[in-house]
């Protein structure tokens, strides 16, 4: 943990994808904006796609997963500068 940041954990384990298909712009980048019920990524589980909110209000300064990486349970996948 890092003082002065949030970081967006995976709620599950699955597949990490930054947009909705390959041709979409990704949910959230270094530098976007977000509020709580901002979609920032999808992670795949077991063919489901489930949406992952940023449920904090801040900017986006990091994306610490590649789009098509696996993620662990509760591993951070952005970090969030507050407002």
């Amino acid at each position: 943990e890092e003082p002065g940041v949030t970081f967006v954990k995976s709620p599950r384990v699955g597949t990490f994808y930054r947009a909705a298909s390959p041709e979409s712009k990704p949910y959230a980048d270094t530098g976007t904006k977000v509020v709580e019920s901002t979609v920032v990524c999808i992670i795949e589980a077991m063919k489901i796609m489930n949406e992952i909110q940023a449920e904090t209000k801040g900017t986006v300064t990091e994306v610490l997963v590649e789009n098509g990486q696996p993620v662990e349970y509760n591993q951070p996948v952005f970090v969030i500068k507050p407002d």
